[in-house]
């Protein structure tokens, strides 16, 4: 930069010792506003052109411009140009830009531009090159991603980076006018590429087409307008096209008069053309990371797919305790599985991971995990432990022993989560019980729904929720005992409910209480009725 500053300050001082007096000046300041209606968005911009010196056939300049989009991208360009008249007929330019960008996730991105062109009365040439300075890159959040991979959670950052590259053009001057006419219409093709390590490389061809009338009737002597259309295609941004309107607003002095200038010295005045902004692309370019819980616990994948019902106990073990274990698939297991000490099992739902640097984002399981238990002794599908969490899962215990089968149960362990499963049981010869809280456990059920069933006649109960010397909060679970014995939807022993034990539906049972406990009730609709099961 210090040695383009240098020949700047020498191309000034060289047009100011041969330059014509200040009344013989050709080229005056203006501004150009221009507007760009676009298929995926709209921009505005303002361009300053103000001659820092000139003489007969040569002009220093700077180009100023801001530009905005409605996508909330803003930026700001700060150029200096210097063209000269050959006498073959052909003008010569070469300029220079910092620009700077506030993108749509505003972060702030940086980038010097150079350019050259050759414009002759027929034809056009031009080329830039872009190269980014400073921060090149910033974290964006919101495009972060996770996925299941084999045993554990793939985690990939989201990131918005800003690309180098180039662009070209070459144009024709279509001859439907004179060459030296008030106007002209010029057609134009060309490509670009902008590239950086890991992104999508943004590159394709573009074509545009100009209407440019130099005298328009009704408006000041200086005065221009142009009409232009454009478009371009490439793989990551798609095809996009502008219809666009320039007009020019002259700042000098009514002395000056663009009438007396010919086509060519006109064309020093010419807009430069570049690409509208810093181009920067956003998506999920961050090197795959193994992901952990968002509190910290490890986190593991187990699949049916590669572990079968009978081998998930010892999973769960591997996993460890204050683990978080996913189950995808289904598991035919003949025996129940019991969590760990603050371990998290989960199947469907979303849940906040994390990646080494502390980075979160969210994996969806749209499926649920399901543990098929097919039971010949009295026992649960799956027992909790203390501070363990069963959420997304389905859980459907049978048996057809005279024993009973319960789906979730917690027996004298605290601080437990059961939420959002679908638990089911059916028992043909004695008791099937949904969901156990049994000798002084502790725990929330939320947003489950459980169905237990006796089938056939028999001995035994069907109890949708059992909760025996137990301290337990029911809210927002459906619950449906059905059979030929006594169905009790929820069944309550010396049970302390706790307070916010609302939103249940009963769709099939009753209330049952046995000994009245503590606290307070549950409260249910059955039917459309609301009703309370409790002290």
């Amino acid at each position: 930069m210090k040695g383009y500053r240098l020949a700047a300050l020498a191309a000034f001082g060289v047009l100011a010792a041969g330059g014509a007096a200040a009344g013989e000046d050709k080229w005056g300041a203006h501004v150009d506003l221009e507007g760009k209606a676009g298929t995926k968005r709209n921009l505005g911009e303002a361009d300053v052109f103000l001659p820092l010196a000139q003489n007969a056939d040569s002009v220093l300049f700077a180009d100023i411009r801001t530009r905005m989009d409605d996508e909330q991208s803003r930026e700001g360009n700060f150029g200096l140009g210097l063209r000269h008249m050959l006498d073959s007929g052909w003008n010569l330019g070469g300029y220079g830009f910092f620009d700077r960008r506030r993108s749509e996730y505003h972060n702030y991105f940086n980038q010097v531009t150079f350019g050259a062109e050759a414009l002759s009365p027929d034809w056009d040439v031009r080329a830039n090159g872009y190269i980014p300075v400073g921060r090149r890159s910033h974290d964006e959040d919101s495009l972060n991603t996770a996925e299941i991979s084999g045993s554990t959670v793939i985690f990939r950052g989201g990131e918005e980076r800003s690309l180098g590259g180039f662009d070209a053009e070459i144009g024709w001057r279509v001859p439907v006018f004179a060459a030296d006419a008030g106007q002209n219409l010029r057609v134009y093709a060309g490509g670009y590429r902008f590239a950086d390590d890991g992104v999508p490389t943004v590159a394709g061809p573009r074509a545009r087409a100009e209407m440019v009338f130099d005298e328009v009737p009704g408006l000041w002597d200086g005065s221009r307008l142009a009409l232009g259309a454009e478009w371009q295609h490439d793989s990551p941004r798609g095809s996009q096209g502008f219809l666009s309107a320039r007009l020019r607003i002259p700042l000098q002095a009514e002395s000056f008069s663009t009438s007396r200038l010919t086509p060519m010295e006109r064309r020093m005045a010419d807009p430069i053309v570049r690409d509208v902004d810093i181009v920067a692309q956003a998506g999920t370019f961050g090197a795959a990371e193994t992901a952990t819980a968002s509190n910290g616990n490890t986190l593991t994948v187990v699949s049916s797919a590669t572990t079968t019902g009978a081998n998930l106990q010892n999973a769960l073990n591997a996993a460890g305790v204050n683990s978080t274990v996913i189950l995808s698939g289904t598991f035919n297991t003949t025996s129940s599985v019991t969590l760990q000490s603050g371990q998290t099992v989960r199947g469907s739902g979303n849940i906040t991971v994390s990646s080494p640097s502390g980075r979160t984002a969210t994996l969806s399981q749209s499926s649920s995990g399901t543990i098929n238990a097919s039971l010949g002794v009295q026992s649960a599908a799956v027992n909790m432990a203390s501070n363990s969490t069963l959420t997304g899962m389905t859980i459907a215990p049978t048996s057809s022993a005279v024993v009973s089968v319960y789906g979730v149960e917690a027996n004298n362990v605290t601080g437990v989560t059961i939420d959002g499963n679908t638990i089911s049981v059916a028992n043909t010869n004695s008791a099937a019980i949904g969901l156990r809280f049994m000798n002084n456990a502790s725990g929330t059920a939320s947003g489950n729904t459980v169905t237990a069933s006796r089938p056939t006649p028999g001995g035994g109960v069907a109890l949708a929720v059992q909760v025996d010397n137990s301290t337990v909060k029911l809210n927002d679970n459906s619950f449906s005992a059905s059979g030929s014995g006594s169905n009790d939807a929820i069944y309550l022993n010396h049970a302390n409910i706790q307070s916010g034990s609302t939103g249940n539906l009963v769709l099939a049972g009753v209330c049952n209480v046995n000994t009245v406990g503590t606290g307070s009730a549950v409260s249910y609709t059955s039917g459309s009725v609301p009703s309370t099961c409790g002290p």
